[in-house]
């Protein structure tokens, strides 16, 4: 049975994708993961599979081809850092892989920013509802990934109307891409800007 290789893409440009990833892409048959990763990178001579089919779906596929043909599954960001590896690991259990790192967009939005991250919080939001409050409160320095539903103008907004005012807001769209956006503000100020669904929030101490 072949490996399957899991492969960080790094913040979405092309500049950041690891060496070694882009090897491991060239030499695998079958390429699988979502619609903008998939259109990040040359898939013209791989079969494709969008994950957007359903994560179920995504299995059986893998379990069908992964005898005969090499498989890689390409994610945002780094593997590790809320990826699909950890379903994966989960559902295909007897199958061996290959974890191959990225840059996360989070790495990428702290450089932008100047400020180091071995002191931050971590959260995600896709998907997700966790008590944002508690957790600002809490932290010093926190890093989200957004959705469309938790964006950045909510989260600035939860903090002005629970009065959470001495913090500094950083948001970065469309991470390494050409179009690239870095915002800097109160809650206040955050709450009236206007951007897209792919981006990273930082949140500090106003020291």
């Amino acid at each position: 049975m072949n490996k399957i290789h899991i492969i960080g893409l790094g913040p979405g440009h092309e500049d950041y994708m690891l060496p070694i990833a882009r090897k491991k892409i060239n030499e695998s048959d079958i390429i699988i993961g979502a619609k903008r990763n998939l259109g990040n990178i040359d898939t013209s001579d791989k079969e494709t599979f969008d994950i957007s089919k359903g994560l179920s779906k995504m299995i059986d596929y893998i379990n069908e081809n992964i005898e005969n043909k090499t498989i890689a599954v390409v994610v945002s960001g780094d593997t590790g850092f809320f990826s699909l590896k950890s379903f994966i690991k989960k559902n295909l259990k007897d199958v061996e892989m290959n974890i191959i790192p990225g840059i996360s967009s989070v790495q990428y939005m702290f450089s932008r920013i100047n400020e180091s991250w071995e002191d931050a919080y971590f959260l995600s939001l896709h998907g997700r509802n966790d008590d944002i409050l508690e957790i600002v409160k809490q932290n010093k320095k926190l890093a989200i990934l957004t959705d469309k539903i938790w964006n950045p103008q909510k989260i600035a907004k939860e903090l002005v109307d629970n009065h959470i005012k001495n913090k500094i807001i950083y948001v970065g769209e469309n991470l390494s891409y050409d179009d690239e956006k870095i915002y800097k503000g109160s809650p206040k100020d955050i709450i009236g800007i206007k951007n897209s669904n792919l981006n990273v929030v930082v949140i500090v101490d106003n020291e």
